[in-house]
Parts: structure tokens; sequence; C-alpha cells
């Protein structure tokens, strides 16, 4: 029986790991109500905040909140790109044939920074040392509260600019009928484009925050992608509060999972998944 300091350690560990999959799965959610598509390459904009940070810094001898700013900058900018070079064009093809293409362009992501930067993972500084805090005599890193803040503070920022902004009432506008969003005056092709652009810049500050405790590497966005579309699937593929809800979720199921035997922390985030479709499918079929 694991003691309660274990326990609080394990708890600690999947929040800080679930608020990563938490900011994954609101990008996926930001996406997909506005333009109804699923971007799986959701995950490389995780991987590219990391990435871009360390070099930034480690490299091009930045301070490290300057690096990360333009981390974050740099990361959107690659998001809108995206959609305006891949998505766009292509914005009338059939769903699957779209979800293919955010594939497609998470290979290649994922190739280019290979090229870049390598394939050896490499350390990002935590934002206030080291030293671990002890709780009831479990040592928790202090980065583990840089990352429950942010995602909070995340979560605070993203609706008071859906709830109280013309931007905001825009994008929601969108996510409810595109094309009465235009009927009214409201460019739905800028708010795609926004779209990309927001949860690129969510999924790199969710790879700045956590590169410190997992280093960053041109392959992180994999795993992080995959188990943040199971969050966002978990919570509601259009709802932002179950988004964050099912990164916690998976987040602490996984940390008590990989404390009985390691090997079993990916394949809870499958097992999830597979669960998840398959009641749904299932409600699908009833209420057919």
């Amino acid at each position: 029986m694991p003691s309660l300091s274990q326990l609080i350690q394990y708890f600690a560990s999947g929040v800080t790991i679930g608020s990563v999959y938490a900011i994954v799965a609101l990008g996926f959610t930001i996406i997909f109500n506005v333009t109804g598509i699923i971007n799986f390459a959701q995950g490389e904009f995780v991987m590219l905040g990391g990435m871009f940070s360390w070099y930034l810094f480690a490299q091009a001898r930045l301070p490290l909140p300057l690096a990360f700013v333009l981390a974050v900058v740099l990361t959107t900018l690659v998001g809108v790109a995206i959609e305006l070079a891949a998505i766009r064009p292509a914005r009338n093809a059939p769903a699957l044939s779209l979800v293919i293409l955010t594939v497609g362009i998470s290979i290649v992501l994922r190739g280019l920074a290979s090229f870049a930067w390598g394939k050896d993972a490499v350390p990002v500084p935590a934002f206030s040392g080291e030293a671990p805090v002890l709780v009831a005599g479990a040592a928790i890193a202090p980065q583990s509260f840089w990352v429950l803040g942010i995602t909070l503070a995340l979560m605070l920022v993203l609706q008071v600019l859906l709830a109280r902004t013309m931007l905001g009432k825009a994008l929601k506008a969108c996510s409810m009928n595109r094309r009465a969003a235009g009927l009214i005056g409201v460019d739905p092709q800028a708010m795609s484009t926004l779209s990309f652009g927001l949860s690129a810049a969510l999924g790199a500050v969710g790879g700045i925050i956590i590169a410190p405790v997992t280093l960053a590497s041109y392959d992180a966005g994999v795993m992080l992608g995959l188990k943040g579309f199971t969050a966002a699937a978990v919570g509601g593929l259009g709802s932002q509060l179950g988004a964050v809800a099912g990164g916690l979720i998976l987040g602490v199921l996984e940390s008590f999972g990989a404390a009985v035997r390691s090997e079993y922390k990916d394949a809870i985030a499958l097992a999830l998944l597979f669960v998840v479709l398959f009641a749904r499918r299932g409600r699908v079929t009833n209420e057919a």
C-alpha cells in the first residue's frame, strides 16, 4: 500500500503532465469548434515551442523570458502559415482528406525539426530552480507549480477572450454556424486563421512549460498530440472545460498506472481513447 507521501507524489506528477495534455486538448478544441477540422499536427506545436525555446536560449543566448516569448511568437506564425498555405486551399475537401493532410503536416514538421536541431533530447532550464518543495513528505519540483499555474491562467485568459471580447464572440459565432456568421459580417476564413494561430500559441506554451520536466526533442509532439486528442475526446471535443478536465484525468490515471508498472503509462491513454470512442459510437447507434 503506497504511503501518503507517495500518493501525493503520484498525484502531483499526474496533474503536471495532465495540465499539458489539457493545453493540447484546448488547441484541438479551438480549431475543431471554428473549422470542424481535427488537427493532428497539434502535438508538433508543443514540440516547436520546446525546441524554439531551447534554441533561442541555449544557442542564440537570449535571456530566458525573451526566448520563451519569441518561441511562442514563432510557433504562432508556423500555425498561421499552415492554415494559409495548406488548410485554406483544401478547405472544401472531405473531412477525412483534411485529417490526412494534418497528419502529413505533422510528419513534415517533425522531419524539419530533426534536420534543424538533431534527434537528441535537449534540456530547458526550470523557471525557478530545481530544488524540490516538500509537501507532506513528497518532493515536488517547482516547475510543477509553474505548469499548473500557467495552465489555469491560460484557461482564464481564454474564457475572458471568448466571452468578453468581440474577437472571441466572432470565433464563437463561427463555431456555431460559419455561414450565418459570414452573413452578419464575420470573416470565417480570418477566424480559421486565428484559430490555428491561437492553438499554435497554446501548444507552444505547453511545450515550453513541460520541457524543463521532460526535456525537449523533435519527436516529443507525437505522444503529446495523441494524449491531447484523447483528453479532448474524453471531455467532449467541443468543450473547453471538458478538454481541461479530460487532460487532468488522463494525467492522473497515467501517473498512478505508471506507479504500478511503467509499461502502463502510454497504454492507459490508448485504452481510454478506445473506450470513449466505442462508448460514443454505441450511443450514436442507439440514438439512430
